[in-house]
């Protein structure tokens, strides 16, 4: 269970204390992993011992316990090859479809954990109040942010993809205002210009959205809607992106659904305008 779900579900067995601690490590986990637990507890004024008490209460035996599953969770090699080794390693002799499959179908059970239809249709409506949705990812994420990119647009939603070098997103980001929502993706690491980009949406009022993995409440600026579920397999292993697809896919539809009248009369137009094009 990652460290995030363990903190749900002992949400309500937390003294105030204990809470103002959660708050630290999840605010800054890459610290709380690589510090002690007293440095940790003097950072924020809480007795020592504090640190223990929330270690055994999420679950582990010892804070020490606690410290190395945050190291493993939120402190991630980025070697591609290594990466892909451990993924051999793991399935070396084995059936890879099935073992593939497997792995997908353990995530997504698991996402219903993360992410409700409560809130997901929260986060629709705030897309649906939207002058304009910019995109924003980098690396594989952005095999997301194209399909978004297309279905939005499919459903008369308009929208911009920011790409290229810092200074294509800054000319990009002239045009936001508050009445626009971005949304940015975020996988292994939080990607580069990622915070300017939060940064000036939050300047102008418009609404931040970040899909991304465990790394979710390590992102500096935090968005203002957060959506963070594990992918499948080894977290220093080949991960797919099936799960944050699906986030997307949900996305879409409870926004079309959100003016189910209006998505099926442009889809109809824009099945007229494909028969002119490709007769």
């Amino acid at each position: 269970m990652s460290i995030v779900l363990r903190i749900k579900d002992a949400a309500e067995r937390l003294t105030p204390a204990e809470r103002k601690m959660v708050q630290e490590i999840v605010a800054k986990p890459r610290a709380a992993a690589l510090g002690t637990a007293s440095e940790l507890a003097q950072s924020i004024g809480v007795h020592e011992a504090t640190a223990s008490r929330l270690a055994r209460k999420l679950g582990f035996q010892s804070y020490a316990g606690f410290r190395d599953a945050l190291r493993d969770e939120f402190i991630v090699r980025s070697d591609p090859a290594l990466r892909v080794r451990t993924t051999l390693d793991e399935t070396r002799g084995a059936d890879l479809i099935a073992g593939l499959v497997a792995q997908e179908v353990e995530a997504l059970e698991a996402l219903s954990k993360y992410l409700s239809v409560e809130r997901v249709a929260e986060i629709a409506d705030v897309l649906h109040r939207s002058r304009k949705v910019f995109l924003f990812a980098r690396g594989n994420a952005e095999t997301l942010a194209v399909m978004m990119e297309r279905r939005f647009r499919r459903f008369g939603i308009s929208v911009v993809r920011l790409r290229g070098d810092g200074r294509d997103i800054a000319e990009q980001l002239v045009e936001m205002t508050a009445e626009d929502a971005v949304i940015a993706f975020a996988f292994r690491r939080q990607p580069r210009h990622y915070g300017p980009v939060i940064e000036r949406a939050r300047a102008l009022g418009a609404a931040t959205i970040a899909i991304t993995g465990t790394i979710g409440p390590t992102l500096n600026p935090p968005a203002d809607h957060l959506v963070s579920a594990p992918r499948s397999g080894h977290r220093e292993g080949f991960q797919t992106l099936i799960v944050p697809m699906t986030i997307c896919n949900a996305l879409v539809l409870q926004l079309a659904r959100r003016n189910e009248e209006r998505s099926l009369r442009v889809l109809e137009t824009l099945g007229d305008l494909i028969k002119r094009f490709e007769p």
